[in-house]
């Protein structure tokens, strides 16, 4: 977890203004470039390159390349379009039975074929193994799966889930070789087999993974490169910095520094090596959370009196040096559904006489402690510096006495399970661009915020309407509905919407196609061309 179609990055502040327009193009251009291997630079860490085990942007981001999905999302696009595939579709008017049919010849990367048996079995697997760290969570609609044939897939879903193809069309959705992986275990032996675009042909954790084209490939994809590095930096953001600069890799994907982003942005390092920023749009989201058994924070008038001081434009200015965008609803911009609930609500700039009356209204007299906890890597490298700004706002008002504490990510998630925090913050980046992973992940039981927030409204009417719709459009009013209920009951606050960045050497060409809203980064984009 975009219906809009601005979605490709720009590459901004590096070079000449002629130059990157020249440079951009209309995106639609078959020109391979010299078809050279490429070099990409990343922080991420790679979990596990099984699919039944990988639920993080770093696994996800080589699943994507080498493995092969019934749909996946077109560049610049959030509706998922057939893959392995030839066709799919949901055969009721309820949304509980999907078929597929694959397409003819598919291969996997070692020669063997791909049918119905290795979809099916793909699927079982992952749910059966249930890895801790895996996608399996994403999975739990399916209840039965036939293969009547070897090119036919059914999927018997438990209830209405109109999402599901967008569920399958992301890295849950990975079908690998049944003659390759064991039903019950995971594979760990540092090798893949897919059908994707690439085939992985080494791969060194502490170091690389290098890929090569798959001759076999039968998708949609359309190959503009001969093969991809990527290597490692393990959140060592000065390194990738460097390496980028000295053109010891051709492109850096996503663990830049904000300090380092925003000088590229605005241009301060133009013409010193060459580079290119690129922009896209991101679902990437972070809230502020409040413990509703909290004695304090469980008063709606201290949560209206917060949300009425926080200022999101000085947070994202001074803080995320506008590497983020204000938000004021659960649901980003460019998802279905989004609207503006908390901003008109609360406003969008401090509102001293408001909080006041909240808190008055509350019974509290005089400043009231509080304390916002945060862990310092899991949300980004800015969120205890944005704490710290978000309680300078409060304290600026003279109404609050804020303090920020910053504990490990195991500590911080046993206090939040234990309910020991009223105020903390969670980050959320979606599966699956859908107004449900940003709301159904969020409310009823088991829920990712923990802070025992209930509605009925929500849990009981308003998402379960949107289950069964295939058409999502025509849920924007269900959800415009939610989150209006959301932003009258204040369980969260909604701070920021990220973006993606990239930054590249000035011969690289096609990142404006990799980043957008469905986080697909699709390499075979990519290819080496003139400088410009």
């Amino acid at each position: 977890m975009r219906k809009r179609h601005q979605l490709l990055a720009v590459p901004l502040g590096i070079g000449l203004a002629a130059g990157l327009l020249a440079g951009c193009g209309d995106g639609d251009s078959d020109e391979a470039g010299s078809g050279e291997s490429l070099v990409m630079g990343v922080s991420d860490e790679i979990i596990s390159l099984d699919p039944a085990a990988g639920y993080d942007p770093g696994s996800w981001l080589v699943f994507d390349n080498v493995f092969q999905s019934l749909l996946s999302f077109p560049r610049g696009g959030t509706t998922p379009e057939p893959d392995a595939a030839e066709r799919c579709g949901f055969q009721d008017s309820s949304s509980k039975v999907y078929r597929c049919t694959l397409k003819s010849g598919l291969k996997f990367s070692n020669g063997n074929k791909l049918t119905s048996e290795d979809v099916a079995f793909s699927f079982r697997r992952t749910t059966k193994i249930d890895d801790d760290n895996g996608p399996a969570v994403m999975l739990t609609s399916i209840d039965r799966i036939e293969t009547p044939d070897p090119r036919t897939v059914i999927f018997e879903l438990k209830h209405s889930d109109a999402t599901f193809p967008k569920k399958i069309a992301s890295g849950a959705g990975s079908i690998v070789d049944h003659r390759e992986y064991r039903m019950d275990k995971l594979r760990d032996d540092g090798k893949v087999v897919g059908s994707g675009v690439y085939t992985l042909d080494h791969y060194d954790p502490r170091k690389e993974a290098r890929f090569s084209v798959n001759s076999g490939y039968k998708g949609p994809a359309r190959v503009k490169n001969t093969g991809l590095t990527m290597r490692f930096f393990k959140g060592d953001q000065q390194a990738l910095k460097k390496a980028v600069q000295e053109g010891d890799v051709d492109f850096a994907y996503r663990g830049l520094a904000m300090e380092d982003i925003a000088e590229l942005d605005s241009g301060r390092a133009a013409g010193e090596n060459g580079l290119e920023l690129y922009v896209g749009s991101s679902a990437e989201v972070q809230h502020l959370v409040f413990n509703m058994k909290d004695p304090i924070i469980g008063k709606k008038g201290v949560r209206k009196a917060i949300a009425h001081l926080v200022d999101r434009s000085a947070l994202v200015r001074d803080v995320y040096k506008r590497t983020t965008e204000p938000l004021y609803s659960i649901i980003p911009a460019g998802i279905v559904g989004h609207n503006t609930a908390f901003f008109d609500l609360y406003g969008d700039r401090p509102q001293r006489d408001k909080a006041e009356a909240a808190l008055r209204e509350a019974g509290i007299d005089g400043k009231l402690k509080l304390t916002l906890w945060g862990t310092p890597v899991r949300y980004g490298s800015g969120t205890i510096p944005g704490l710290e700004e978000l309680a300078q706002q409060l304290n600026a008002s003279g109404l609050f006495d804020a303090k920020v504490e910053s504990v490990p990510l195991d500590e911080y998630e046993k206090g939040i399970a234990a309910g020991e925090y009223g105020v903390y913050v969670k980050g959320w980046v979606p599966d699956y661009p859908d107004p449900d992973n940003f709301t159904a992940p969020f409310f009823g039981e088991e829920n990712v915020l923990s802070n025992n927030y209930e509605s009925a409204d929500i849990t009981r009417k308003l998402i379960p309407e949107t289950a069964a719709e295939s058409n999502r459009s025509a849920t924007a009013q269900t959800f415009a509905k939610l989150q209006n209920v959301v932003a009258e009951d204040l369980p969260i606050l909604p701070l920021w919407q990220g973006k993606q960045y990239a930054v590249a050497r000035s011969d690289v060409k096609g990142l404006e196609w990799t980043l957008d809203a469905s986080t697909v980064f699709r390499a075979w984009e990519l290819s080496r061309g003139s400088a410009g």
